[in-house]
């Protein structure tokens, strides 16, 4: 009896069971189908609300709407998720946010636009206008304990309904908004493509090895003329493999950057006028933008005011904290005026007449507005991105450059290697000729005096002196002045003393007389003496070398 009981019990708890997971599918089931009608009231990201028939549309507060616009426009002109941010910080700007969590859930919150946050609103396709439901797929983990969230590609929504209500941007620009984040990722993906950086190599993000068809990195040398780009094929070595080049990146960019400009400048009018606008409607929309954060904090004051003005005045403890919000919103709208007022001057400083002049000046003259020293380099690899696709280079005997241009359009330069530092200090050959040349007549000091005086130049641009004379004869082998002289046979003062049986004081008296010819060897005063060809007639007074008596 017992045992039935028992089964009885089981078998209910078991029905029970059943029928809570009939009636789960039968909720999850209407829950679908509403969402395939695109009826499903769900959280809405900031800048769209629900109205009084349930129907999805744009916040009517006009400064979320602004927010929102020109957060989509900063990512559309930087290209970076990290520079939008950093733009609404610099420009002081605030950005919504509606809590899901108490104790402020779905009201209006305005603090610093994070990375995280306006990474998460460029990839929501609900400021498309769209419906869309499905994008994730959850699953319990195999402990039981927490979930695991996949993002499913757009072929697996469950729902996709386009243009269901009001929206920010198009479908299309969403699509390049993915398609820019994709690239801008810092992962290890063999296609990643970076964005525009401050470094100095023009080519950073778009230049491919031609051997193995990989992209390549860039490596700076710190130098004294500044920062030296290299280009570097290292992706094999993660692999335990060798880079595949690695190539002096500075003239490559030069030669690039001369070719941008014979390309570009009949486009360059075109193009200042359109960057000339583009500024002048950024500066206006963040004006709007910081006038509505003005409007907010005054209305909020002067909402503070209304409810300390129907206070009854005998309630002083209500009348005192009243009183204490009233001053503290007053003193929030100073500042939000004080901040206005600040940045408009900035503003109108930044865009000058004069400055709408240069501009219209530089528009003429794309060489000079493209080597503007005061022309940012993340700017130009901007300008250089709007015009080519990627470049491959390919290094042999010489540096082989294929760029392609957007369209299709291929141009094919060759440049020479660039000389290593050595190559690059190395005395030019005219002049060693010329050292070569004068050691036949002169020592050292009077070497670096002629070249001097003739204009030559040591390789490094230094004027000659008798150790730079040396270390290039050393270098190329070339013979001093007194092993020349030795070569053709002259001899030093004790072999022409021994030779005519004198001493070497009476060499030296002989040859100041003439009697004996003498070619200085050095710099010290040393000479060598060509071989006497006829007896010599001795001077008067002169004394051997076997007469010479000493007295006690």
């Amino acid at each position: 009896m017992q045992h039935t009981v028992l089964s009885v019990a089981g078998l209910k708890g078991t029905m029970s069971e059943a029928e809570v997971h009939v009636l789960q599918a039968r909720m999850r089931g209407g829950v679908l189908n509403k969402a395939k009608r695109g009826e499903l009231a769900i959280p809405l990201p900031v800048g769209f609300v629900y109205n009084d028939q349930g129907q999805v549309i744009l916040d009517p507060d006009e400064q979320v709407q602004q927010s929102v616009r020109l957060l989509f426009a900063t990512f559309r002109r930087t290209g970076s998720v990290v520079a939008t941010a950093r733009a609404f910080r610099q420009e002081g700007l605030k950005f919504p946010v509606r809590p899901s969590r108490e104790p402020r859930h779905g009201g209006l919150v305005w603090g610093q636009l994070t990375t995280y946050r306006a990474c998460n609103i460029l990839q929501n396709p609900r400021y498309t206008g769209a419906f869309v439901y499905g994008r994730y797929r959850t699953r319990r983990k195999v402990d039981g304990i927490g979930r695991t969230m996949t993002r499913l590609p757009k072929e697996e929504w469950h729902t996709f309904l386009p243009n269901a209500h009001a929206g920010y941007i198009e479908w299309d620009d969403y699509e390049e908004n993915l398609r820019r984040i994709r690239e801008n990722a810092g992962s290890y993906s063999r296609e990643r493509r970076f964005p525009a950086r401050e470094g100095p190599a023009l080519l950073q993000g778009l230049v491919r090895c031609g051997v193995c068809g990989l992209p390549m990195g860039v490596f700076y040398r710190s130098r004294r003329q500044g920062l030296l780009p290299d280009y570097v094929c290292a992706e094999h070595i993660r692999h335990g493999g060798k880079k595949c080049q690695q190539i002096p990146g500075a003239g490559i960019d030069e030669a690039i950057g001369q070719l941008l400009v014979e390309v570009v400048s009949p486009l360059a009018l075109e193009v200042a006028l359109t960057v000339q606008q583009e500024i002048q409607s950024r500066l206006e929309e963040a004006d709007r933008l910081r006038r509505t954060q003005v409007e907010r904090a005054r209305y909020e004051a002067n909402l503070a005011q209304r409810r300390y003005m129907k206070v009854d005045p005998d309630n002083r403890l209500v009348a005192d904290a009243l009183e204490a919000d009233w001053n503290q919103k007053l003193r929030v709208l100073a500042e939000a005026q004080q901040e206005y007022e600040r940045q408009r001057r900035a503003d109108s400083e930044a865009l000058d007449a004069e400055k709408r002049s240069q501009i219209l000046a530089l528009a003429t003259d794309f060489p000079r507005l493209w080597r503007d020293p005061n022309t940012p380099d993340r700017e130009r690899k901007r300008m250089a991105r709007l015009i080519l696709e990627d470049v491959t280079l390919i290094k042999d005997r010489q540096i082989t450059v294929h760029i392609r241009f957007k369209g299709g359009v291929v141009k094919t330069l060759q440049l020479p290697i660039p000389l290593n530092a050595p190559q690059r200090r190395a005395t030019n050959p005219s002049v060693v000729a010329e050292v070569n040349q004068l050691l036949n007549d002169h020592a050292w000091v009077k070497v670096a005096s002629i070249l001097n005086e003739r204009g030559f130049r040591t390789g490094e641009g230094n004027s000659f002196d008798a150790p730079r004379v040396k270390s290039i004869a050393a270098h190329y082998g070339l013979g001093s002045h007194y092993d020349r002289l030795r070569t053709r046979g002259l001899l030093t003062i004790s072999e022409i003393a021994r030779l005519l049986g004198i001493t070497k004081k009476e060499v030296r008296k002989r040859r100041n007389h003439g009697l004996i010819v003498g070619h200085p060897s050095n710099d010290h005063r040393e000479y060598l003496y060509e071989r006497p060809m006829l007896p010599i007639q001795e001077p008067a007074g002169s004394v051997r070398a076997h007469e010479v008596q000493y007295e006690a």
